[in-house]
């Protein structure tokens, strides 16, 4: 079957070139005000109003990258951290809505258990660094123990909240047409935090990145959060910058796509 061509009114069409013009306006902007800020970092550096060997400039990083990328370092590093951040970061989100589920279906658990979640929350995990070494041993098993101790007790507070919070008045209608506690949880709880679950997964995007750098400036052989640690050791910052660079594109894109998984849900709940 064909679609049917939808005819709007003039005004409506106006209002839909306005947001697109908005929108279009809004990306231009951010580009230029990145492009203005190097530009800036750049020129100040060259004329050594600041110093570019303590704050490196954007020539002395696309050069730096240019290096790993030839050396073949940085495509190992990146992957080492990368791998990392990602099973920190599924193991985290799921391990953490399971929790949350668990203590939403059993309410005299989650009163037990509440202050608990929130001290461990309060707790710098980086304060664990050394028993988590001496548990988990040095390497890959102690850096992503590192991002899931970042993430998970953010995962399982944030979730349970949006649990609790889908209308108490929803639930007595659904159990008045005699809905089990099952059908209740899978169509009405589940579905509702949604909304909830999605900031999740955005907010572990940068947790999970944030805990897994952390975890290799304590023990790591590899990784983006080794070549901080080893050139800020030997003084090479344009390294330490590049690197930084780096971390921060692959968070960016880590982070679209959860925006498009976010839209195509949308989509189809629509």
């Amino acid at each position: 079957m064909k679609k049917q061509k939808q005819n709007y009114s003039i005004s409506h069409k106006k209002y839909l070139k306005s947001l697109l013009i908005k929108k279009v306006s809004i990306h231009i902007s951010r580009i230029l005000l990145l492009v203005l800020l190097l530009g800036a970092w750049e020129l100040c550096a060259s004329l050594n109003i600041i110093d570019p060997f303590i704050t490196s400039s954007p020539s002395r990083i696309i050069k730096q990258i240019s290096f790993l990328v030839q050396d073949g370092v940085l495509f190992h590093h990146s992957w080492v951290t990368l791998y990392e951040t990602l099973l920190a970061f599924a193991i985290s989100t799921i391990a953490g809505t399971l929790i949350a589920l668990v203590l939403y279906i059993i309410p005299a658990v989650r009163k037990v258990l509440e202050p608990y979640l929130i001290i461990l929350n309060s707790l710098p995990k980086i304060a664990l660094g050394p028993l988590i070494i001496v548990w988990m041993g040095t390497g890959t098993k102690a850096i992503v123990m590192m991002g899931i101790l970042i993430c998970i007790i953010i995962t399982t507070i944030s979730m349970l909240n949006g649990y609790i919070s889908v209308p108490k008045e929803k639930i007595l209608l659904m159990k008045t047409m005699g809905a089990s506690g099952f059908q209740i949880l899978t169509r009405l709880v589940v579905p509702a935090s949604f909304s909830d679950f999605i900031s999740v997964l955005k907010i572990n995007v940068g947790m999970s990145w944030v805990g897994v750098v952390m975890g290799e400036y304590l023990t790591s052989k590899a990784g983006l959060g080794y070549l901080i640690v080893y050139g800020g050791q030997v003084f090479k910052l344009d390294l330490v910058m590049s690197a930084i660079v780096v971390l921060c594109i692959l968070a960016g894109l880590m982070y679209g796509l959860v925006a498009l998984l976010e839209m195509y849900i949308n989509k189809k709940r629509t």
